[in-house]
């Protein structure tokens, strides 16, 4: 693998958002992301691709500096849009040389931004200068400080595509703070730069241009080209500079078009600072990355919880015998009356069995208790469910990143979130008729013993196996007075039979497995609930290891950093030098 192909590797991750959740400073990772993706696609990828391709050079800077109007000087026509309502350049206008107009119209450079020759938004406005000679490009970019977020945005990206930043001020306002911000990112990547301070009243060129230079060398960009453009009564707002209040800047960037060499120079100075910079802009990105995986991991647990809370919600339902009330306990009083009844149990088994049997068979509707036995364990289900939902919706609704992710669901959503699906009644009854037919197999297969055959058939399968279901949920804890008796009754007579028919060792096996059924069905019940909010996570996190991935990436472009080429040799224009390298220049008009 070469730098490039490690720079093609590095930009993969970066396909999606990794940023979903708002944790932490979301939005600020979520904008280094754009800039990080804009500059390997704008800048990095394209320049590393074509080394000797064409300088692009960028004009940037605060509202009303006056960049088209310098760029319409500079190349002599109104290739520019300048005037009094701002923001003035809606759509970037790059001039380019006849010779290398093919070049920029192919997706060579900024291949986000369509082509365009007319002046209609949404596109990169190309035109061509006889002016302007082959090698060099001028790109007249929206104002960093616009009123419209869009062209801030834009403004940025195009200043990380370019190789040299001619930056425009003016007397008046080179010391506000939102140009300084863009000189320091300047600083920070090497990017080759000069600035061109505007607008300067003559009997205050000196001091105002001593003053810009002191603030230079104090943000750390001594060494930086300055220009001074004095200020010019225009007779309208289209008008154009005099030619000789830009030619030092001109005639500087013909001598820059006319060598190669330099060029080649201020192209590798930018580019090794871009490259530079992923050493630490990397790294923090895989950083913030793996915040949200631990915000994406906590989302999850959360889930997870709640939903295991409803499956111990579900065993206390079996276990503390609330399904033997209601409906299923006057089922079961309607046969065995009173707790009378079960004081003679030991003495009258045989008897019980002859009523047993008549039970199962006909005289008594066996239907209606199995019917209300299924009734009971759908509502036990449902009702951990509920919890489950209400639990997991309240987790998130605490914890980082849950709250945004919730209302980005929207309040109607969220509120069907916190409640079981719609549709749990028709699985959750097919989890129980599957659990009942799965207890009857088990009848069936215990009935095949010639020890047990005849005595599971004077009872009949569907008999054997309801008491097997009723036997399931054994416990009589968290009923009171006369329920005890009459539930308790209920699992003990069961209990009993069972044994009569089976042993009592096969019962004890039987009851385990019948239980153990049920919990798994239930449980992969509650697993679909979950899968509402694990779905909706899954649909938005980042793909696992992305942080560890980024990380080597970045390793393995530092492994190849050195395989840039060194700047070429050759006679040299006074140009802008590395910050750490030079002193301050001042250019007057």
């Amino acid at each position: 693998m070469d730098l490039l192909g490690a720079l093609e590797a590095l930009r993969r991750p970066l396909d999606r958002e990794l940023f979903p959740l708002a944790i932490g400073e979301a939005a600020a990772d979520r904008r280094a992301l754009r800039e990080l993706t804009g500059q390997l696609d704008d800048y990095l990828l394209p320049r590393l691709r074509a080394l000797d391709a064409p300088l692009l050079a960028v004009v940037g800077g605060s509202t009303g500096a006056g960049k088209s109007t310098l760029v319409n000087s500079l190349v002599g026509a109104d290739v520019a849009e300048p005037g009094v309502l701002r923001p003035t350049t809606l759509v970037p206008t790059l001039v380019v040389s006849p010779a290398d107009r093919t070049w920029f119209m192919g997706q060579n450079v900024l291949p986000g931004l369509s082509r365009a020759t007319g002046s209609g938004p949404g596109a990169l406005r190309v035109v061509t200068s006889d002016t302007l000679g082959a090698g060099l490009a001028l790109l007249d970019a929206p104002d960093i400080d616009s009123v419209v977020t869009a062209n801030r945005e834009l403004a940025s990206q195009l200043l990380a595509a370019a190789d040299l930043w001619l930056f425009v001020t003016t007397a008046a306002r080179y010391a506000d703070e939102v140009p300084w911000s863009f000189l320091r990112s300047a600083r920070e990547r090497s990017t080759a730069l000069a600035v061109v301070l505007d607008r300067v009243p003559p009997d205050a060129a000196e001091p105002v241009s001593r003053d810009l230079s002191r603030l230079l060398v104090e943000n750390g960009l001594e060494g930086t080209r300055l220009f001074t453009v004095p200020e010019a009564e225009l007779p309208s707002e289209k008008a154009r500079l005099p030619a000789e209040a830009v030619r030092p800047i001109s005639s500087w960037l013909a001598g820059l078009a006319a060598d190669a060499a330099e060029r080649s120079r201020v192209v590798r100075q930018t580019l090794s600072g871009a490259l530079d910079s992923l050493a630490t802009r990397v790294p923090a990105l895989a950083e913030a990355v793996t915040r949200q995986r631990t915000a994406f991991d906590g989302l999850r647990s959360i889930v997870t919880g709640a939903y295991a809370g409803g499956m111990a919600d579900f065993d206390e339902g079996m276990r503390d015998g609330s399904l033997l009330r209601g409906e299923v306990l006057a089922r079961w009083q309607d046969f065995i009356g009173t707790g009378d009844l079960m004081r003679s149990l030991e003495s009258r088994v045989g008897w019980l069995r002859d009523r047993i049997v008549g039970f199962f068979t006909g005289r008594v509707p066996e239907t209606r208790l199995r019917s209300a036995l299924e009734s009971g364990v759908e509502a036990l289900i449902r009702g951990a469910a509920d919890g489950s939902a209400e639990r997991a919706l309240e987790g998130w609704s605490a914890a980082p990143g849950g709250p945004g992710l919730l209302e980005q669901l929207g309040a109607i959503e969220s509120a069907r979130l916190g409640r079981a699906s719609p549709d749990l009644g028709k699985r959750a009854e097919a989890a129980v008729r599957g659990w009942q037919e799965y207890v009857l197999e088990l009848v069936r297969q215990e009935g095949a013993e010639k020890r047990t055959a005849a005595r599971v058939a004077s009872f009949g399968v569907n008999g054997a196996g309801l008491l097997l279901m009723l036997a399931a949920f054994a416990s009589t804890g968290g009923l009171t007075g006369i329920e005890v008796g009459i539930a308790g009754g209920t699992s003990v007579l069961s209990q009993k039979l069972l044994e009569a028919v089976f042993g009592d060792q096969a019962v004890r096996t039987l009851t385990v497995q019948a239980r153990h059924d049920l919990r798994e069905r239930v449980r992969g019940v509650l697993e679909e609930e979950a899968s509402r909010f694990t779905a909706l996570l899954e649909a938005i996190e980042p793909p696992p290891g992305t942080g560890e991935a980024l990380v080597t990436a970045g390793h393995t472009v530092g492994a190849h950093r050195a395989e840039l080429p060194a700047a070429g040799s050759g006679p040299t224009a006074e140009l802008p030098k590395p910050a750490s390298s030079s002193r301050p220049g001042e250019e007057g008009a």
